[in-house]
């Protein structure tokens, strides 16, 4: 085993073992409990790369003592889902547990691969653990994703990465033999990016790396080395998260000429277009907001378009709709005014609706005063009558600030006149 990778040698094989995830590994863990009590249900991991989707799904199988099968979205077929079905119920009948099938990137199965699935998870032949780091309301088909239990695995924290360090360092058999120390972990956590798997191979490098003798790990001494090795983009994982935050900084930053570089950057490393064109749609929203909604609209069509044409084609519409969106005004006052609402709405709970806005569907709810008091806008000029419509203890709030540009400017002063000094606009 000395000669697997560092992050092959250190993959848990326990729940306890595991580093992060408390929420479905910890004491009260949604996965402990089940495996407390000797059951799983088919469930789908979401999460970015390296946070332990694939080794969790290996440790439950551990742990039930189940027989576990596993198949690459990338390379397998439906032919190969069926043959491993098929394994599966002979296995079964001879008494070992329900199998576990553990299907990687299930977000690349075809509608025809998923359907193959169908069958065997709803007659309880196998237990399906999918891995996906993309929305699987995106990507897994409704009949198979209401047959899963869906579970987020979070970014690990940066003391959990630095954990993970100490603990190569401290139990791993070829690294113990070595005089290693750790003078900083920055430059470590920083191309790691979050990614266990990266970190860890990013730390053999450098120990491979070093001189003989004591070896002092330091954010110059990794830079360097990492600097000689860096890869090229890599849609599984290396440089995919780099790539693609340079992509959307060049279109908040209105660079139309670094954004479409970095649209290259993907189509040239195989980027699923879908995956790009869902990322024009946030932006759209997040960074242009109504400083410019035709963006929406055009980001919108783009993504219908590249469902529909796909490589080499659709990087037209993805290069027009890239360098328009980066030449577009930007606003993030849509943003900033939903972040600062839910802020709030955790801090002061569910506030009383006034009465004049409640729903008064019964006689009982009228006699309430539910719905007193109301005033129909479209029944006053210009369709506006000045009315509270929030709660008694955020009267005068303001959530939403228009940004300062041309379209949201006219939003300002049309809110101005509505509403004259209640708002601040």
């Amino acid at each position: 085993m000395n000669d697997a990778p560092l992050a092959e040698r250190l993959r848990p094989k326990k729940l306890d073992d595991i580093i992060g995830q408390s929420h479905l590994v910890g004491d009260n863990g949604t996965i402990a409990r089940m495996l407390k009590a000797g059951q799983i249900a088919s469930m789908i991991f979401w999460g970015p790369p390296g946070v332990g989707k694939t080794t969790l799904a290996e440790v439950i199988s551990n742990e039930l003592k189940r027989p576990f099968y596993t198949l690459s979205a990338i390379s397998s077929g439906v032919k190969d889902v069926r043959e491993v079905i098929n394994k599966a119920k002979d296995t079964g009948l001879f008494g070992k547990g329900r199998p576990i099938l553990f299907i990687d990137e299930i977000h690349r199965f075809s509608k025809s691969q998923q359907d193959s699935l169908l069958g065997a998870v709803e007659r309880g032949t196998i237990t399906l653990v999918g891995a996906t780091t993309e929305n699987p309301s995106f990507e897994v088909i409704p009949a198979l994703l209401s047959r899963c239990q869906v579970y987020t695995l979070e970014h690990l924290s940066k003391e959990d990465l630095i954990k993970l360090v100490d603990d190569a360092l401290a139990k791993d058999s070829v690294l113990t033999e070595k005089d290693i120390k750790v003078k900083s972990y920055d430059a470590l956590l920083r191309f790691s990016g979050g990614d266990a798997r990266k970190l860890l191979n990013t730390l053999e490098l450098v120990i491979m790396n070093a001189p003989e003798g004591k070896i002092k790990i330091t954010d110059k001494f990794v830079e360097s080395i990492i600097h000689q090795n860096l890869p090229i983009y890599d849609k599984t994982g290396e440089m995919h998260y780099d790539v693609v935050s340079a992509f959307i900084k060049s279109i908040r930053g209105s660079d139309p000429n670094a954004a479409v570089y970095y649209l290259a950057r993907m189509i040239e490393g195989g980027e699923d277009p879908k995956f790009i064109a869902r990322r024009l749609l946030i932006h759209a929203s997040e960074d242009i907001g109504n400083a410019n909604p035709t963006a929406l609209i055009m980001a919108n069509n783009c993504f219908q378009a590249v469902q529909t044409i796909g490589y080499p084609e659709c990087e037209i519409i993805l290069s027009q709709v890239v360098t328009y969106m980066a030449s577009s005004a930007k606003s993030n006052a849509s943003y900033k005014a939903i972040k600062d609402a839910r802020r709030l709405v955790k801090e002061t709970g569910n506030l009383p609706i006034p009465m004049h806005l409640r729903n008064a569907p019964t006689k009982l709810m009228k006699e309430l005063d539910y719905g007193k008091g109301y005033k129909y806008s479209h029944d006053y000029p210009g369709n506006f009558v000045d009315q509270e419509f929030m709660p008694e203890d955020l009267k005068n709030h303001k959530f939403y600030d228009p940004g300062n540009n041309a379209r949201e400017n006219q939003l300002r002063q049309s809110l101005r006149e509505k509403w004259k000094k209640k708002y601040g606009y």
